[in-house]
């Protein structure tokens, strides 16, 4: 059996969490197992499935790489443990942190994932980008999710696409199990807005508090969705009682359900910042949902026909209060073969990875 250290910041339920954990239980884990270097003590969402499939976790502190503690555990941890011949690591552009003390350790098959095709502009944004230039350098294969998160991270080096791929058959629209997840929710009759995303300035909730504060105006009996947690949370909860519209927002935390969820809602509005290839968009096709992106989202993620539909974000938030409206009939259907002919179905993406483990693994005797 080949061990694959995956290097992630924790396994809660994020889009490149819940990707990794599609492959994870798809993969023929009696020839591929997965195992996980996280940076966060506390336990995490995933963690128990994790140990239930036969993954170890290692912990570390949190990824600081100028930090003299973080680097010693950091090489510390690869002088313990030279079993591992294939590190997959999802650090975005602190990636080369990991990669450059993996190459220091002699481990064969050193792999760099990109998910997002920017970072957030903060304080910290100039120093990832420092560490984003050696990335190429110190890996051995780059992955990406899409063409935009690839040209982004990887400034013109070659690589290859590894789709964020879903169990479609699961998120089919059931119009029983819509009705079913309407009453457990307790939703009131009217329009259902969803959205899912960490409450983080990427994902751009402010906008969004504000576009349905404006769509209420338009029709008073609407509800929003938001499905996930995040640092921001509080900071939109509290728009949200500003605004008083409480009581047609659910915060519904970070949930093992969103497949069900999404059977709820009659649009899913997206109008995030930045993305690489959104998870949750090939969900929310799958579930035949209509759905408004923002035109920051590349199109990449638009794998239906007729379902998503783009909106700048210097538009106002009434005109994408009239676009959630103007799509909110859009028949709900079928989508599987659509999705599946274009890569998005795990039950095929997984042999793809799990051939490329077993070939890298073989590569190195």
């Amino acid at each position: 059996m080949i061990r694959v250290l995956q290097v992630v910041t924790y396994m809660g339920r994020g889009g490149l969490e819940t990707m990794l954990m599609n492959y994870y239980r798809h993969i023929d884990r009696q020839k591929v197992q997965f195992d996980f270097l996280v940076h966060r003590q506390e336990r995490a969402a995933y963690d128990d499935e994790i140990e239930a499939l036969g993954g170890k976790i290692y912990r570390l502190p949190r990824l600081v790489p100028w930090s003299r503690s973080y680097l010693a555990s950091l090489n510390h941890f690869f002088d313990t443990h030279a079993e591992y011949k294939i590190v997959h690591v999802h650090q975005d552009c602190l990636s080369s942190v990991i990669l450059k003390a993996a190459a220091r350790h002699q481990v064969p098959v050193r792999i760099a994932h990109s998910h997002n095709a920017n970072q957030d502009r903060n304080l910290k944004y100039l120093i990832k980008l420092w560490y984003r230039r050696s990335i190429p350098k110190y890996a051995t294969q780059l992955f990406a999710c899409g063409k935009a998160a690839g040209d982004w991270m990887f400034c013109g080096a070659p690589y290859q696409i590894v789709r964020n791929a879903i169990d479609i058959s699961s998120y089919i629209y059931n119009l029983e199990k819509q009705t079913e997840m309407r009453n457990k929710l307790t939703l009131p009759d009217g329009l259902i807005v969803g959205h899912v995303g960490r409450f983080n300035p990427q994902k751009n909730h402010t906008f969004l508090i504000d576009i349905f504060a404006e769509l209420l105006k338009e029709e008073p009996s609407a509800t929003l969705l938001l499905v996930g947690d995040g640092d921001g949370l509080p900071k939109i909860k509290s728009k949200v009682k500003s605004l008083g519209i409480s009581d047609h927002v659910r915060f519904l935390g970070s949930r093992s359900d969103v497949a069900d969820l999404m059977q709820a809602m009659d649009v899913f509005v997206f109008p995030s910042l930045y993305e690489g290839l959104p998870l949750t968009m090939i969900e929310a096709q799958a579930s035949g949902l209509p759905c408004i992106i923002s035109d920051k989202v590349s199109e990449e993620c638009i794998v239906t026909d007729g379902l998503v539909s783009s909106e700048s974000l210097s538009a106002s938030p009434l005109q994408w209060a009239d676009r959630i409206l103007s799509i909110r009939t859009t028949p709900r259907g079928n989508h599987r073969d659509e999705i599946a002919a274009n890569g998005f179905d795990i039950s095929n993406e997984a042999i793809k990875l799990q051939e490329y483990y077993i070939h890298a693994n073989e590569q190195c005797r």
